[in-house]
Protein backbone atom coordinates (compact mmCIF):
# COMPACT_ATOMS: atom_id res chain seq x y z
CA UNK A 1 0.00 0.00 0.00
CA UNK A 2 1.00 3.79 -0.64
CA UNK A 3 -0.01 6.80 0.58
CA UNK A 4 -0.30 9.90 -1.42
CA UNK A 5 0.98 13.45 0.88
CA UNK A 6 0.58 16.85 -1.59
CA UNK A 7 2.71 19.61 -0.65
CA UNK A 8 5.10 17.07 1.57
CA UNK A 9 8.26 19.70 1.30
CA UNK A 10 6.35 22.26 3.15
CA UNK A 11 6.66 22.80 6.97
CA UNK A 12 4.21 20.34 8.44
CA UNK A 13 4.07 18.22 5.48
CA UNK A 14 7.77 17.53 5.89
CA UNK A 15 7.34 16.85 9.15
CA UNK A 16 4.31 14.83 8.35
CA UNK A 17 6.54 12.46 5.89
CA UNK A 18 9.37 11.90 8.35
CA UNK A 19 7.32 11.19 10.89
CA UNK A 20 5.72 8.23 8.71
CA UNK A 21 8.60 6.69 7.28
CA UNK A 22 10.10 6.65 10.93
CA UNK A 23 6.94 4.79 12.40
CA UNK A 24 6.11 2.27 9.21
CA UNK A 25 7.31 1.08 5.99
CA UNK A 26 4.55 2.47 4.11
CA UNK A 27 5.85 4.00 1.21
CA UNK A 28 5.12 8.02 0.67
CA UNK A 29 4.27 9.30 -2.99
CA UNK A 30 5.37 13.26 -2.09
CA UNK A 31 3.85 15.55 -4.22
CA UNK A 32 5.57 19.51 -4.31
CA UNK A 33 5.49 22.34 -6.01
CA UNK A 34 8.62 23.88 -4.54
CA UNK A 35 7.45 27.12 -4.11
CA UNK A 36 10.04 29.27 -1.98
CA UNK A 37 8.42 27.84 1.63
CA UNK A 38 9.56 23.79 0.07
CA UNK A 39 12.30 22.85 1.07
CA UNK A 40 14.16 19.11 -0.34
CA UNK A 41 16.67 19.66 2.66
CA UNK A 42 14.16 19.02 5.09
CA UNK A 43 13.82 15.51 3.40
CA UNK A 44 17.81 15.22 3.16
CA UNK A 45 17.52 11.72 5.30
CA UNK A 46 15.42 10.46 2.71
CA UNK A 47 17.22 11.02 -0.39
CA UNK A 48 18.42 7.45 -0.51
CA UNK A 49 15.01 5.90 1.04
CA UNK A 50 12.99 3.43 -1.49
CA UNK A 51 10.16 4.15 0.31
CA UNK A 52 9.73 7.72 -0.62
CA UNK A 53 9.19 9.49 -4.21
CA UNK A 54 9.40 12.88 -4.49
CA UNK A 55 7.84 14.00 -7.83
CA UNK A 56 7.89 18.26 -8.62
CA UNK A 57 4.23 19.49 -9.69
CA UNK A 58 1.35 21.55 -8.63
CA UNK A 59 -1.92 20.26 -7.31
CA UNK A 60 -3.49 22.25 -9.86
CA UNK A 61 -2.01 19.81 -12.55
CA UNK A 62 -5.02 17.91 -12.70
CA UNK A 63 -3.19 15.23 -15.20
CA UNK A 64 -0.29 14.98 -13.38
CA UNK A 65 -2.40 13.77 -9.68
CA UNK A 66 -4.59 11.95 -12.54
CA UNK A 67 -1.59 10.18 -13.48
CA UNK A 68 -0.26 9.60 -9.92
CA UNK A 69 -2.93 8.21 -9.37
CA UNK A 70 -2.97 5.26 -12.01
CA UNK A 71 0.83 4.66 -11.40
CA UNK A 72 0.91 4.71 -7.37
CA UNK A 73 -2.44 3.73 -6.89
CA UNK A 74 -2.59 5.21 -2.79
CA UNK A 75 -4.88 3.92 -0.42
CA UNK A 76 -5.12 7.53 0.55
CA UNK A 77 -4.59 11.37 0.03
CA UNK A 78 -3.35 13.71 2.39
CA UNK A 79 -3.70 17.19 0.80
CA UNK A 80 -1.26 19.41 3.07
CA UNK A 81 -0.37 22.09 -0.44
CA UNK A 82 -1.33 25.39 0.32
CA UNK A 83 -0.14 29.04 0.23
CA UNK A 84 -0.22 29.57 3.93
CA UNK A 85 1.22 33.08 5.07
CA UNK A 86 -1.21 35.78 5.46
CA UNK A 87 0.98 38.66 5.00
CA UNK A 88 1.70 37.46 1.39
CA UNK A 89 -2.03 36.98 0.70
CA UNK A 90 -2.41 40.71 1.53
CA UNK A 91 0.01 41.85 -1.04
CA UNK A 92 -0.35 38.91 -3.88
CA UNK A 93 -3.85 36.85 -3.01
CA UNK A 94 -3.92 35.76 -7.09
CA UNK A 95 -1.34 32.91 -5.73
CA UNK A 96 -3.74 31.74 -3.20
CA UNK A 97 -6.86 31.55 -4.89
CA UNK A 98 -4.76 29.48 -7.69
CA UNK A 99 -3.79 26.95 -4.89
CA UNK A 100 -5.90 27.06 -2.05
CA UNK A 101 -8.63 27.20 -3.95
CA UNK A 102 -8.36 26.20 -7.91
CA UNK A 103 -5.76 23.45 -6.75
CA UNK A 104 -8.34 21.83 -3.83
CA UNK A 105 -10.73 21.75 -6.79
CA UNK A 106 -8.70 20.14 -9.56
CA UNK A 107 -7.41 17.64 -6.76
CA UNK A 108 -11.13 16.99 -5.48
CA UNK A 109 -11.51 16.18 -9.30
CA UNK A 110 -8.84 13.87 -9.86
CA UNK A 111 -9.14 11.79 -6.62
CA UNK A 112 -13.01 11.16 -7.22
CA UNK A 113 -12.21 10.36 -10.76
CA UNK A 114 -9.51 7.34 -9.41
CA UNK A 115 -11.55 6.45 -6.58
CA UNK A 116 -14.57 6.30 -8.00
CA UNK A 117 -12.94 3.43 -10.29
CA UNK A 118 -11.58 1.54 -7.60
CA UNK A 119 -12.81 -2.12 -7.22
CA UNK A 120 -14.11 -3.25 -3.07
CA UNK A 121 -12.91 -3.00 -0.49
CA UNK A 122 -10.21 -0.51 -1.82
CA UNK A 123 -13.14 1.86 -2.69
CA UNK A 124 -14.07 1.54 0.71
CA UNK A 125 -11.42 1.59 2.85
CA UNK A 126 -9.39 5.19 0.96
CA UNK A 127 -10.19 8.50 2.37
CA UNK A 128 -8.93 11.93 1.82
CA UNK A 129 -7.76 13.88 4.54
CA UNK A 130 -7.79 17.78 4.01
CA UNK A 131 -5.69 19.81 6.14
CA UNK A 132 -6.43 23.43 7.06
CA UNK A 133 -6.90 26.23 9.44
CA UNK A 134 -8.23 27.51 12.43
CA UNK A 135 -8.02 31.14 10.82
CA UNK A 136 -11.01 30.37 8.66
CA UNK A 137 -13.40 30.87 11.42
CA UNK A 138 -12.29 34.20 12.15
CA UNK A 139 -11.35 35.90 15.38
CA UNK A 140 -12.85 35.42 19.07
CA UNK A 141 -13.25 38.24 21.62
CA UNK A 142 -11.09 38.15 24.34
CA UNK A 143 -13.92 36.16 26.50
CA UNK A 144 -14.99 34.42 23.72
CA UNK A 145 -15.16 29.77 24.50
CA UNK A 146 -12.84 28.52 21.89
CA UNK A 147 -13.65 27.66 18.32
CA UNK A 148 -15.31 24.30 17.72
CA UNK A 149 -16.10 22.68 15.21
CA UNK A 150 -19.74 24.13 14.42
CA UNK A 151 -18.53 27.61 14.50
CA UNK A 152 -19.22 29.06 11.47
CA UNK A 153 -16.71 30.38 8.93
CA UNK A 154 -15.58 33.98 9.08
CA UNK A 155 -12.61 34.48 7.21
CA UNK A 156 -10.37 37.74 7.56
CA UNK A 157 -7.48 37.68 4.85
CA UNK A 158 -7.23 36.82 1.75
CA UNK A 159 -5.54 33.52 2.90
CA UNK A 160 -7.75 32.59 5.35
CA UNK A 161 -10.83 33.11 2.64
CA UNK A 162 -8.74 30.73 0.16
CA UNK A 163 -8.54 27.83 2.85
CA UNK A 164 -12.26 28.47 4.02
CA UNK A 165 -13.57 28.05 0.26
CA UNK A 166 -11.09 24.97 -0.12
CA UNK A 167 -12.59 23.11 3.36
CA UNK A 168 -16.26 24.10 1.32
CA UNK A 169 -15.52 22.13 -1.87
CA UNK A 170 -13.87 18.96 0.20
CA UNK A 171 -17.49 19.24 2.01
CA UNK A 172 -19.63 19.60 -0.81
CA UNK A 173 -17.65 16.89 -2.97
CA UNK A 174 -18.25 14.21 -0.04
CA UNK A 175 -22.24 15.39 0.08
CA UNK A 176 -22.42 15.42 -3.54
CA UNK A 177 -20.37 12.49 -5.09
CA UNK A 178 -20.02 10.52 -1.64
CA UNK A 179 -16.03 11.35 -1.56
CA UNK A 180 -14.92 9.69 1.45
CA UNK A 181 -13.03 13.15 3.46
CA UNK A 182 -12.05 14.29 6.46
CA UNK A 183 -11.22 17.67 7.50
CA UNK A 184 -8.40 19.09 10.04
CA UNK A 185 -8.85 22.60 10.89
CA UNK A 186 -5.55 23.17 13.29
CA UNK A 187 -4.20 26.13 15.33
CA UNK A 188 -0.55 27.94 14.83
CA UNK A 189 1.93 24.93 14.40
CA UNK A 190 5.97 25.60 15.35
CA UNK A 191 8.62 22.98 15.57
CA UNK A 192 11.65 22.05 13.40
CA UNK A 193 11.92 22.75 9.61
CA UNK A 194 9.81 26.02 9.51
CA UNK A 195 10.42 28.70 7.18
CA UNK A 196 11.78 31.84 8.83
CA UNK A 197 9.11 33.91 8.18
CA UNK A 198 6.13 32.51 10.47
CA UNK A 199 6.31 34.16 14.20
CA UNK A 200 8.83 31.84 16.21
CA UNK A 201 11.72 30.99 13.31
CA UNK A 202 11.66 34.63 11.86
CA UNK A 203 12.29 35.84 16.00
CA UNK A 204 14.42 33.10 16.64
CA UNK A 205 17.03 33.64 13.38
CA UNK A 206 16.68 37.30 13.89
CA UNK A 207 17.54 37.11 17.63
CA UNK A 208 20.47 35.36 16.76
CA UNK A 209 21.54 37.78 13.41
CA UNK A 210 21.29 40.78 16.30
CA UNK A 211 18.25 41.80 13.84
CA UNK A 212 15.21 43.29 15.14
CA UNK A 213 12.34 41.63 16.61
CA UNK A 214 9.72 42.88 15.24
CA UNK A 215 6.32 42.42 17.17
CA UNK A 216 3.14 43.88 15.51
CA UNK A 217 1.38 46.19 16.94
CA UNK A 218 0.94 45.97 20.91
CA UNK A 219 1.84 42.33 20.58
CA UNK A 220 -1.24 41.25 22.61
CA UNK A 221 -2.62 39.24 19.53
CA UNK A 222 -3.33 35.55 21.22
CA UNK A 223 -2.95 32.19 19.13
CA UNK A 224 -3.19 28.64 20.11
CA UNK A 225 0.34 26.96 19.33
CA UNK A 226 0.64 23.71 18.32
CA UNK A 227 4.07 21.69 18.19
CA UNK A 228 4.24 20.24 14.74
CA UNK A 229 5.12 16.54 15.78
CA UNK A 230 1.87 16.37 17.57
CA UNK A 231 -0.11 17.98 15.22
CA UNK A 232 1.43 14.83 12.73
CA UNK A 233 0.40 12.33 15.10
CA UNK A 234 -3.33 13.89 15.32
CA UNK A 235 -3.42 13.65 11.38
CA UNK A 236 -2.42 9.86 11.68
CA UNK A 237 -5.39 9.28 13.75
CA UNK A 238 -7.78 10.72 11.98
CA UNK A 239 -6.78 9.34 9.19
CA UNK A 240 -6.92 6.06 10.71
CA UNK A 241 -10.02 6.37 12.28
CA UNK A 242 -12.06 9.64 11.35
CA UNK A 243 -15.63 9.86 10.61
CA UNK A 244 -16.32 10.21 6.94
CA UNK A 245 -17.36 13.54 6.20
CA UNK A 246 -16.42 15.27 9.95
CA UNK A 247 -13.98 17.96 10.90
CA UNK A 248 -11.74 17.51 13.87
CA UNK A 249 -9.85 20.74 15.06
CA UNK A 250 -6.40 19.92 16.49
CA UNK A 251 -5.20 22.02 18.83
CA UNK A 252 -1.87 22.88 21.79
CA UNK A 253 -3.92 24.10 24.51
CA UNK A 254 -2.15 26.74 24.46
CA UNK A 255 -2.83 30.07 24.06
CA UNK A 256 -0.50 32.66 24.20
CA UNK A 257 -0.52 36.45 23.25
CA UNK A 258 2.56 37.42 20.82
CA UNK A 259 4.76 39.47 22.58
CA UNK A 260 4.76 36.68 25.52
CA UNK A 261 5.95 33.98 22.68
CA UNK A 262 8.56 36.61 21.88
CA UNK A 263 9.96 36.90 25.51
CA UNK A 264 10.05 33.33 25.72
CA UNK A 265 11.91 32.68 23.03
CA UNK A 266 14.44 35.41 24.38
CA UNK A 267 14.88 34.16 27.59
CA UNK A 268 15.64 30.38 25.97
CA UNK A 269 18.58 31.82 23.66
CA UNK A 270 19.89 34.09 27.20
CA UNK A 271 20.28 30.64 28.18
CA UNK A 272 21.10 28.66 25.76
CA UNK A 273 23.15 31.05 23.85
CA UNK A 274 23.64 34.36 25.69
CA UNK A 275 24.77 37.57 23.68
CA UNK A 276 28.38 38.27 23.66
CA UNK A 277 27.65 41.48 25.07
CA UNK A 278 25.56 40.01 28.39
CA UNK A 279 22.78 41.81 27.52
CA UNK A 280 18.98 40.31 27.18
CA UNK A 281 17.72 39.44 23.49
CA UNK A 282 14.60 41.45 24.39
CA UNK A 283 16.60 44.41 23.95
CA UNK A 284 16.17 43.82 20.36
CA UNK A 285 12.47 44.07 20.28
CA UNK A 286 10.74 46.47 18.21
CA UNK A 287 6.98 47.32 17.77
CA UNK A 288 6.30 47.71 14.14
CA UNK A 289 2.38 48.82 12.79
CA UNK A 290 -0.15 46.27 12.86
CA UNK A 291 -1.30 44.48 9.57
CA UNK A 292 -4.10 45.12 8.02
CA UNK A 293 -7.12 42.88 9.40
CA UNK A 294 -5.19 41.10 12.00
CA UNK A 295 -7.29 38.95 13.83
CA UNK A 296 -6.69 39.51 17.73
CA UNK A 297 -7.51 35.64 18.86
CA UNK A 298 -7.82 32.34 18.36
CA UNK A 299 -8.19 29.38 20.15
CA UNK A 300 -9.05 25.63 19.30
CA UNK A 301 -11.23 23.58 21.38
CA UNK A 302 -9.72 20.44 20.84
CA UNK A 303 -12.03 17.84 23.11
CA UNK A 304 -13.82 16.18 19.86
CA UNK A 305 -10.50 14.73 18.70
CA UNK A 306 -9.74 13.64 22.36
CA UNK A 307 -13.38 12.02 23.19
CA UNK A 308 -13.82 10.25 19.58
CA UNK A 309 -10.34 9.55 18.87
CA UNK A 310 -8.44 9.49 22.29
CA UNK A 311 -5.98 11.88 20.67
CA UNK A 312 -4.08 15.12 22.46
CA UNK A 313 -0.85 16.66 22.51
CA UNK A 314 2.15 15.14 23.85
CA UNK A 315 3.93 18.43 24.32
CA UNK A 316 3.32 21.79 26.56
CA UNK A 317 4.20 24.96 24.89
CA UNK A 318 6.93 24.98 27.55
CA UNK A 319 8.27 21.96 26.23
CA UNK A 320 7.68 22.36 22.40
CA UNK A 321 9.66 25.65 22.23
CA UNK A 322 12.30 24.52 24.02
CA UNK A 323 12.61 21.62 21.49
CA UNK A 324 12.09 24.30 18.89
CA UNK A 325 14.92 26.93 20.28
CA UNK A 326 17.01 24.19 20.53
CA UNK A 327 16.36 22.65 16.87
CA UNK A 328 17.17 25.91 15.25
CA UNK A 329 20.80 26.40 17.42
CA UNK A 330 21.46 23.14 16.67
CA UNK A 331 20.60 23.30 12.29
CA UNK A 332 21.97 27.07 11.42
CA UNK A 333 23.57 25.20 7.87
CA UNK A 334 19.40 24.51 6.92
CA UNK A 335 18.56 27.94 8.43
CA UNK A 336 21.74 29.39 6.30
CA UNK A 337 20.79 27.31 2.73
CA UNK A 338 16.93 28.78 3.11
CA UNK A 339 17.76 32.28 2.85
CA UNK A 340 21.18 32.17 0.62
CA UNK A 341 19.33 31.45 -2.53
CA UNK A 342 21.65 28.02 -2.84
CA UNK A 343 18.78 25.89 -2.29
CA UNK A 344 16.92 27.35 -5.20
CA UNK A 345 19.79 26.63 -7.10
CA UNK A 346 20.21 23.69 -6.56
CA UNK A 347 16.23 22.95 -7.22
CA UNK A 348 16.77 24.32 -10.27
CA UNK A 349 19.63 22.48 -10.68
CA UNK A 350 17.82 18.95 -9.88
CA UNK A 351 14.50 19.31 -10.96
CA UNK A 352 14.40 21.85 -13.67
CA UNK A 353 12.80 25.61 -12.95
CA UNK A 354 9.28 25.90 -11.77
Amino acid sequence: MTILVTGGAGFIGANFVLDWLALCDEPVVNLDKLTYAGNLETLASLREDPRHVFVRGDIADAELIEKLLVEHRPRAVINFAAESHVDRSIHGPGEFIQTNVVGTFRLLEAVRGYWSALEEPEKAAFRLLHVSTDEVYGTLAPDAPAFAESHRYEPNSPYSASKAASDHLVRAWHHTYGLPVVTTNCSNNYGPFHFPEKLIPLMIVNALAGKPLPVYGDGLQIRDWLYVKDHCSAIRRVLESGRLGETYNVGGWNEKANIDIVRSICALLDEMKPRVDGQTYTCQITHVADRPGHDRRYAIDARKIESELGWKPAETFETGIRKTVRWYLDNPEWVAHVQSGAYREWVGLQYGRA
